[in-house]
């Protein structure tokens, strides 16, 4: 099969320069890069250009690990912008509700057989309805997301009350997410560690379509159908997969610490889900926190349950239903494009380290929607790996500054706007099927996976001999 490379990004700002850039394999986020062992002669620095060879994104660009520290992005950040206003973001939280409580009560008294006679008309306007509410509610999920990161207020006890609340209101975990969420923040892009983002290597690709992984190359273009198919059951079940399988994440589950985890696997009825105290995704201090989580879906199951009754289930399901599967679209999307680009790399844990990994994300642009409904989750998220804490209302100015350091290293899609979005959702989907390294790439570069397909989108797959 031919491949058909993709236009270079001029968004990336790429410049080819030595990839041999010597830093830190450690894991952790404060330590800097260290320099090569090697001599500085200019025999060593040779060989040290050809331990690690050239690396390719998936179009193609030749990528730099990155080669800055967390010291220099926390140092560019004004001081002002880690302020956190328990006032301020108790305002966002009260204009979401209200907001919600609005459109509910405009549509129940207005949209009526006594309002608008006309059914179809009825039928388009209660779509309108579940739209708007899964964006307001999805508002709702991103201020309970800063609770969990503490970039809420300064107060541990207000940030856990109000994110409880909301995230429960939305049938999420709270305290069973934020655990596991917090834990794919200090791993991010690390292949063997990440507790929700981790593609398909080639093995795990090849055994899914059930291939050889030698004849990946080989393999029939994917179908737009398949595609779209794919896509779809990803909207629709992704979050509540995750939640119940840990379907993305990691499933090394033998190493954690207190043997939780031994004969356990993702997976329906494999042990692992947010939901079981005993689940290796924690550990066993947690599991008060657990069933707290627990406690509050059952709560706002009960309600549902009264109202449901009461009311009617065709009711409760276009009042809360049609709205809920729209806010998981919307988190499964926005979290998937986050962490998911042709141009993004995966780590090794041996090449991996924080620096690297909350590089491996990158920012687009969703318009007045994305800025004010969604708190800009979408247009600062790299901002949010690397400093997480800081509040969304300061994001912006704090993302500005780290963009300075970070320099090629910056990723965005911003220039193309909300449409986009939808494109890149899209196109995602059809060219990031598989990781694995630049072919022929050596020493440290072996360690970097990109991105590639079965559909000659960009840079072919390695051939491997039979």
């Amino acid at each position: 099969m031919s491949s058909t490379a993709l236009p270079k990004r001029v968004a990336l700002h790429r410049n080819a320069t030595d990839s041999s850039v010597p830093s830190s394999v450690t894991p952790s986020p404060l330590d800097s890069p260290r320099q090569s062992p090697s001599s500085t002669s200019l025999s060593s620095l040779a060989s040290e250009a050809e331990e690690n060879s050239k690396m390719l994104d998936t179009y193609g660009n030749e990528f730099q690990i990155p080669d800055y520290t967390i010291k220099q992005i926390r140092d560019a950040i004004p001081a002002h912008c880690y302020e956190r206003k328990a006032l301020t973001s108790l305002w966002y939280v009260f204009r979401d509700v209200f907001w919600l409580a609005t459109i509910f009560y405009v549509f129940h008294n207005y949209v009526t057989p006594e309002t608008v006679p006309y059914k179809p008309a009825r039928v388009v306007l209660w779509a309108l309805y579940t739209v708007l509410q899964g964006l307001f509610g999805t508002g709702v999920w991103v201020l309970a997301h800063e609770c969990g990161h503490q970039a809420f207020s300064p107060s541990k006890v207000l940030n856990d009350t109000v994110g409880w609340i909301c995230h429960s209101a939305l049938l999420v975990p709270y305290f069973s997410w934020k655990i596991s969420h917090g834990k794919h923040h200090k791993a991010t892009g690390n292949i063997a560690r990440d507790m929700v983002f981790v593609p398909k290597t080639r093995d795990q690709y090849a055994s899914r379509v059930g291939k050889a992984v030698h004849e990946l190359n080989e393999l029939m273009e994917e179908t737009p159908i398949a595609t779209a198919l794919n896509l779809i059951l990803q909207q629709l079940f992704g979050w509540p997969m995750y939640l119940f399988t840990n379907v993305t994440g990691h499933n090394n589950h033998e190493r954690q610490p207190e043997g939780r985890g031994k004969g356990k696997q993702n997976g329906y009825f494999g042990g692992v889900n947010h939901f079981n105290p005993s689940s290796p995704l924690y550990e066993a201090k947690d599991a008060k926190l657990i069933a707290l989580s627990d406690l509050g879906l059952a709560i706002v199951g009960s309600i549902l349950y009264l109202i449901g009754s009461k009311y009617g289930w065709m009711n409760l399901l276009v009042w809360y239903g049609i709205p809920y599967l729209w806010v998981n679209h919307w988190l499964v999307a926005i979290t998937y494009l986050q962490h998911t680009d042709p141009t993004l790399p995966h780590y090794q844990p041996e090449v991996w380290n924080f620096a690297r990994g909350a590089a491996a994300t990158i920012d687009r642009d969703f318009g007045f929607v994305g800025r004010h409904i969604l708190h800009g989750i979408i247009e600062t998220h790299v901002l949010h790996h690397y400093v997480s804490t800081i509040p969304f209302y300061h994001a912006d100015e704090a993302s500005e500054a780290i963009k300075k350091v970070m320099g090629s290293h910056y990723r965005t899609e911003a220039h193309t706007g909300w449409t986009g979005f939808f494109k890149a959702l899209w196109t995602s989907a059809r060219v990031c099927h598989w990781v694995e390294p630049t072919e022929g790439a050596k020493g440290e570069s072996s360690g970097v996976l990109f991105y590639r397909n079965t559909n000659g989108i960009g840079v072919p797959p390695a051939k491997l001999a039979k």
